[in-house]
């Protein structure tokens, strides 16, 4: 059994206390602050390969990846050096660049779903310039959304299901208007009824249907094929744009994401994470016709001052262009399975109430047992095992998300070595909490 040591968080700790005079809560995005799990927030000071290390000098193995975009591992070599020789020439320019069309064309080449894409600078912008393209294409105001998706923290997507079955949004987040809300139709996922009667109420007024085909930030909650593939019919057959949210999803199931996975085509679709190599960047795409309307060419509206920066796009090459090599999607899946198949094994012999869920080099701590959960509504929301298991593994030296909502990543730096070593540490971490 690996040892667990409790961990000196000392650095962490006043850091942590000199960051509440900066920035709210000490943090500048509300998942790091740690307050699911127990301790104050670790600050990272490095990365390298499938490693990080804290202020402490903590080492740990990373499944977090930077919350998935970090496909390669930290500091990858290839990317590190493109970043290099690229910023040699200067950080941000504010006007085109080689890169862009290097990078774009990349993307284009390999994926039949979009003809054009545009570059920003986050998937939430991403998400929120193409909410807009798709009421502006089609003249409608109304969204369908559905429970347990997250879009970004935009106005329009930042809403919870009211009451009923099929209810028009409301407002999730201060300073959301209500009437923003009200524009947001929101339906429980896998639910095709919910999503049939939706539709014949109110068909002629929505834009699009917006989904993640892969729900990943409230659990990894599969969906049927099934309803996935009702719903383009759905789409089709109202005249409803097919919206697909591949932030997470995009480049890490497969190179064309959730739809080339599932052989299913969007009408829109955003990108994020991974086309950066860890630099921010988003990205939105459709077929000609509709991203016509797109500004200059159209009259929908949106800019920004560091999309395409030329750095960014730079990683984003050197990381797209190892992902995409021939067999690197099946390569991490089967990684992913190694590392998930001893856990799961060991927490059924002993009867642990535990689960790994998994696609392609995503996975998820479902504490469910052999419930297979669909909707945001099936998950438990008492988290208390795995806020006890999220403390046992940093005493031990795995690194998750600080939330048991949120999935974990397995990257090509992973060696079969580490997985195995991992997948033991895990194991003996249920025990220490079942116990």
């Amino acid at each position: 059994m690996e040892t667990a040591s409790i961990l000196n968080e000392s650095t962490s700790q006043g850091l942590f206390e000199k960051a509440k005079n900066y920035f709210p809560g000490g943090v500048n995005s509300p998942v790091r602050a740690f307050k699911s799990v127990s301790g104050t927030p670790l600050f990272i000071k490095k990365g390298d390969g499938c490693r990080i290390w804290d202020e402490d000098d903590n080492e740990f193995i990373d499944y977090c990846c930077s919350w998935g975009p970090l496909i390669l591992g930290h500091n990858n070599p290839k990317v590190y050096n493109k970043i290099v020789s690229t910023l040699q020439n200067g950080a941000s320019f504010g006007a085109p660049t080689r890169l862009e069309n290097e990078l774009a064309e990349l993307i284009l080449s390999k994926n039949p779903f979009i003809d054009k894409i545009r570059f920003c600078s986050s998937g939430t912008e991403a998400v929120m310039s193409a909410l807009r393209l798709a009421r502006g294409f089609t003249g409608k105001d109304k969204i369908i959304k559905f429970e347990g998706c997250y879009h970004g923290h935009s106005d329009s997507l930042l809403v919870k299901a009211g009451s009923g079955l099929v209810t028009f949004g409301a407002s999730s987040s201060a300073g959301v208007p209500e009437s923003f809300a009200k524009e947001t139709l929101v339906l429980p996922l896998n639910d095709l009824e919910a999503l049939k009667k939706c539709v014949l109420e109110h068909k002629d007024q929505i834009a699009c249907a917006i989904i993640e085909p892969i729900p990943a930030n409230n659990g990894l909650l599969l969906q049927e094929l099934s309803f996935l593939k009702s719903l383009r019919e759905i789409c089709t057959e109202n005249n409803i744009l097919l919206f697909f949210d591949e932030v997470i999803s995009g480049f890490r199931v497969a190179f064309s994401g959730a739809a080339e996975h599932y052989g299913i085509t969007p009408d829109i679709v955003t990108y994020g994470k991974i086309i950066g190599g860890g630099l921010p960047v988003g990205a939105y795409g459709a077929k000609k016709e509709i991203m016509a309307c797109v500004s200059p060419d159209g009259p929908v509206y949106q800019a920004g001052t560091l999309s395409g920066n030329p750095v960014a796009m730079a990683a984003g090459i050197a990381q797209l262009t190892e992902c995409s090599k021939p067999g690197f999607y099946k390569e991490l899946e089967e990684k992913t399975k190694s590392f998930v198949a001893p856990i799961n094994e060991h927490a059924k012999e002993k009867g642990f109430d535990f689960e790994i869920v998994h696609i392609g080099s995503i996975f998820w701590l479902n504490f469910a047992g052999k419930k297979t959960i669909r909707s945001s509504e099936e998950i438990n929301p008492d988290m208390t095992d795995f806020k006890h298991l999220h403390r046992e593994l940093l005493n031990r030296g795995v690194y998750l998300g600080p939330s048991g909502y949120e999935v974990g990543f397995v990257s090509e730096a992973h060696s079969p070595e580490i997985l195995a070593k991992s997948a033991q540490i895990m194991c003996d971490a249920l025990d220490a909490i079942y116990k």
